[in-house]
């Protein structure tokens, strides 16, 4: 059995590609490299399948862009070989080499920018987060093999308009989920 990661989600309607948090959405500067759920921030989030922690980190912090709040990453490789990145959390609940359930609490849901240092300078997508109040989400990627780091990627986003090699579109791997008895 497979979960839809986010229980408390505002909605499971998943952005149409271009919109505002869906995968590859132009931004402009940078392309987006997931899929983004809205939810109140500390809601559970939840391993989709059984797997493998693999990384766990600093997704986002005020040290690389002023307006960011301190979230945390981790990848997990599920059962069907493909990788996870749960991105945007408050904190983990799992470490590094675990195993996990699916089902299983890994984190709650964090809140990515800080309203108050935005400014008018800030990117167009960062200032309808705020606006919208939709500051607290879960921001999914997926991915074939674990991604490099790279300098062209940061909080989510690409800065070319290549797309990584092995990232892939979760819009159909969340929809199956939704469509899935659960």
């Amino acid at each position: 059995m497979r979960f839809w990661p986010v229980p408390d989600s505002y909605d499971k309607t998943l952005p149409l590609h271009g919109a505002e948090g869906s995968f590859w959405e132009d931004r402009g500067d940078r392309h987006h490299c997931g899929v983004d759920i809205y939810a109140p921030e500390g809601s559970n989030v939840l391993s989709i399948d059984d797997g493998q922690v693999m990384e766990v980190g600093v997704f986002t912090s005020p040290d690389r862009i002023p307006y960011w709040n301190v979230t945390y990453y981790l990848f997990v490789r599920h059962g069907d070989g493909l990788i996870v990145r749960y991105a945007e959390l408050e904190d983990v609940s799992v470490e590094q080499k675990q195993a996990v359930k699916a089902g299983q609490l890994i984190g709650h849901i964090g809140t990515v920018i800080n309203a108050k240092k935005i400014q008018a300078s800030s990117p167009g997508y960062i200032q309808r987060l705020k606006l919208n109040g939709r500051a607290s989400m879960l921001h999914l990627e997926l991915y074939r093999n674990l991604p490099g780091a790279g300098e062209d990627y940061l909080g989510g986003n690409v800065f070319t308009g290549t797309k990584p090699g092995s990232l892939l579109d979760p819009t159909g791997y969340l929809k199956a989920l939704l469509s899935s008895d659960q």
